[in-house]
């Protein structure tokens, strides 16, 4: 074993054959910054489960922050249900006329500091069916990061799924 010389396919085909999702050592998995628009994601009509949009991250790699915007109107039920499947809930304080922009603009601020500031972060995922995250997006692009927006029928925002690299339809 010793002085033998490995080629770097040997820890691939290793990892293979034990079923192993990372790559190897010497190539790990990209790691994402998952934020989710809870007003406009988290609503009865939509049913989303945010374990099925976890487990749809992970085919892209590994989830190293996610997030969930709130405002303070959200139910402590819906507060609770989002610590245990293991996301953070970002709580805004917002006017009642104008509580759906003031999360978006936290999760805006969010996720491009994600994609500017933080070099282990490659990949960044938007949760929201909303146009408005549509700079986000291509900021996030500009900074070299990948881009995936994840949404649900009806009203997702065809320009933000054109302006992304990777689209999932909930």
């Amino acid at each position: 074993m010793y002085g033998e010389r490995r080629d770097l396919r040997d820890f691939e085909k290793r990892d293979l054959e034990r079923g192993s999702r990372v790559k190897s050592r010497f190539f790990p998995e990209p790691k994402i910054a998952l934020f989710v628009d809870g007003p406009n994601m988290l609503r009865k009509e939509f049913m989303i489960d945010l374990r099925e949009l976890s487990k749809r991250m992970k085919k892209y790699g590994r989830v190293v922050v996610s997030k969930v915007f709130l405002n303070q109107f959200a139910p402590e039920k819906l507060i609770e249900a989002i610590i245990n499947e293991g996301f953070e809930s970002e709580m805004i304080l917002a006017e009642e006329e104008a509580e759906k922009n003031d999360v978006d603009v936290a999760m805006a601020v969010a996720a491009v500091e994600a994609a500017t500031t933080n070099d282990t972060i490659d990949i960044i995922a938007i949760a929201s069916r909303d146009a408005d995250f549509l700079p986000v997006v291509q900021k996030i692009k500009e900074y070299g990061k990948i881009a995936i927006v994840v949404g649900a029928e009806p009203g997702f925002s065809s320009g933000l799924q054109n302006a992304a690299d990777y689209v999932e339809n909930l």
